[in-house]
């Protein structure tokens, strides 16, 4: 019997895994985090890790090609972001900010822009500190996709 939609972790520098361990706990849903080393092992039997080559996007490569359109999936790439929601999947960032069809858009536009902006030496590539508010946001966004993931999966 399918419990809900699985949690699929860009773990590479992921600032939220306990939270997403937190949320998944709540909800009985399996955690699979991807990355291309550097994972804690964990007992727990709905957590698993995946460790992929240190290749170019094989942990992008490897989640998309992994997730449907009931999992869900926390990243801060948006590249990965856009992949995942095309194939149907609920996408969240560290911060909370969800990326659907509606949002994906500006999102990869303002991404390529900042890259053009920093590599012009316009401006420098440092993101803001990840803040409690960063985290709290996360773990009320997480949460609230969840449920919604719950609600629409098949019968």
């Amino acid at each position: 019997m399918d419990s809900g939609p699985a949690i699929f972790v860009d773990a590479d520098a992921c600032p939220v895994k306990d939270e997403v361990v937190k949320v998944a706990e709540r909800h009985g849903l399996p955690v699979t985090f991807v990355a291309n080393g550097g994972l804690r092992p964990s007992r727990d039997p709905m957590i698993r890790n995946v460790v992929v080559s240190a290749g170019f996007d094989a942990a992008d490569d490897w989640i998309v090609s992994n997730t449907g359109a009931t999992d869900i999936v926390i990243t801060a790439d948006i590249l990965l972001a856009g992949r995942c929601v095309e194939g149907g999947a609920g996408v969240l960032g560290p911060t909370g900010r969800l990326f659907d069809e509606t949002t994906i858009g500006m999102a990869t536009a303002m991404r390529n822009l900042n890259q053009d902006l920093r590599e012009a030496g316009e401006i420098k590539g440092r993101n803001a500190p990840f803040s409690q508010r960063d985290r709290s946001r996360f773990l009320s966004a997480l949460d609230q996709l969840v449920r919604q993931k719950m609600r629409e999966r098949p019968s």
